[in-house]
């Protein structure tokens, strides 16, 4: 789904005013200071809401994978990486290969 657009302006603005960065050019201390508290946040949602609101449903947690990998996958995780989790789900999702009895 995504944000709304209410929720996409609010967001825009909000880090519009936190962004920093051009300001922080040459203050290599403070850009890391940033990063440090952007990668906190990161992690604050990550662990928080997102982990929380994950399908608990392997076919839901499958479609929102997809959907991930198709729109430019999860922060930190790359593409590649998102790509073999979801073979691997699909993998479990596949019946057994059938066996057969070795005639003696």
């Amino acid at each position: 789904m995504g944000l709304t657009t209410s929720q996409q302006q609010r967001l825009t603005s909000q880090l519009g005013q936190l962004e920093l960065a051009g300001e922080l050019e040459g203050q290599p201390e403070s850009l890391l200071a940033l990063l440090r508290q952007l990668e906190q946040l990161h992690r604050s949602v990550q662990d928080g809401a997102f982990r929380s609101s994950l399908p608990s449903d392997r076919s839901q947690l499958f479609r929102l994978l997809e959907s991930m990998e198709r729109s430019g996958g999860w922060p930190y995780i790359p593409r590649p990486q998102l790509r073999s989790y979801l073979d691997q789900l699909q993998a479990q999702q596949a019946p057994p290969p059938a066996t057969t009895a070795a005639v003696l």
